[in-house]
């Protein structure tokens, strides 16, 4: 090669729609409906950042091919919200022949980053994205919305989902997968017609839609009414691609507690196994920041 010049992939600017306006969870509106997002000091309701991921499919499969949708993992830093009618647009670093990782993140149409990412196929070359991240938390102090969480805890029951269709996906997502493939950013017939696997295959972003579904079940002992965002999320496929009408067990398990100035956040693993409970075919880690200011007397409680 002539050049050691990176290059990059880039995808065309999109307009994601917000479809959580109607979202709700512990007997609450979420900061997805614009007059709770208003009340906390934001502008409007943002678009779920696991939106954003469905990006990234057409460019991974240009890099990594098919094998990505079997064995693909993307790891983000949640970096700065979109509302809906704004423009967004992924970008990816081409790998070096025969790399397992690269670098991966979304900006705004005036180029505002979204995210920072890493992508990776298999093993990969090293510690994702939010490994990365983990390994440099430190020790939080006491904690008040999450002090009856611990490291190492697991949800009260195993879970059992699936994602038909036209299924209704609950108060935490108030619509169904074909409703989602109406207005998804980035289209393909293997979502509802068929693959190369001989069935349609659930689009990346709604991994995070059926890891979160029943995840009222889990029971963890948070503290509300308050209200929570998506920082960090990393979804891997290990045995992948996953199936639309599937039946997946799930088992959650609390990965890092951790704080800032505005937050107190619970790291969730949840390990997606087939319906036999036996073999694990995918996994989501999500770091849920709770708004400190949103949980009625914390500053007195301080």
């Amino acid at each position: 090669m002539t050049f050691d010049t990176p290059l990059s992939l880039v995808g065309p600017l999109r307009k994601p729609r917000q479809m959580l306006g109607d979202q709700e969870y512990g007997g609450h509106a979420s900061i997805h409906d614009d007059e709770m997002a208003e009340k906390l000091g934001f502008r409007a309701g943002p678009i779920e950042g696991p939106t954003h991921f469905s990006l990234f499919p057409p460019l991974m499969e240009n890099i990594w091919g098919k094998a990505w949708f079997e064995q693909g993992c993307i790891s983000s830093h949640y970096l700065n919200m979109v509302v809906e009618g704004e423009e967004v647009r992924a970008f990816a670093e081409i790998p070096a022949e025969g790399a397992k990782t690269t670098r991966v993140w979304a900006e705004k149409a005036d180029g505002t980053p979204v995210l920072e990412a890493s992508a990776s196929i298999g093993t990969g070359d090293g510690p994702t994205l939010l490994e990365q991240r983990m390994a440099a938390l430190r020790p939080p102090g006491p904690l008040l919305i999450l002090a009856d969480l611990e490291v190492g805890m697991t949800g009260a029951a195993e879970e059992r989902v699936r994602m038909d269709p036209d299924q209704h996906m609950g108060n935490l997502y108030p619509f169904s997968l074909n409703q989602k493939l109406a207005g998804i950013t980035e289209t393909s017939d293997w979502y509802s017609k068929g693959s190369p696997w001989g069935r349609p295959i659930i689009p990346l972003e709604m991994i995070s839609v059926l890891a979160e579904y029943s995840s009222h079940q889990a029971r963890f002992p948070v503290k509300g009414p308050a209200v929570g965002l998506f920082a960090d999320q990393e979804i891997r496929l290990i045995d992948g691609p996953l199936f639309v009408g599937e039946e997946y067990v799930l088992r959650r398990e609390i990965a890092a507690l951790a704080e800032s100035k505005r937050t107190e956040s619970y790291w969730v693993r949840t390990r997606i196994f087939d319906a036999s409970g036996r073999k694990q075919v995918a996994e989501m880690l999500l770091n849920h920041a709770t708004l400190k200011h949103s949980y009625a007397g914390y500053a007195d409680a301080g």
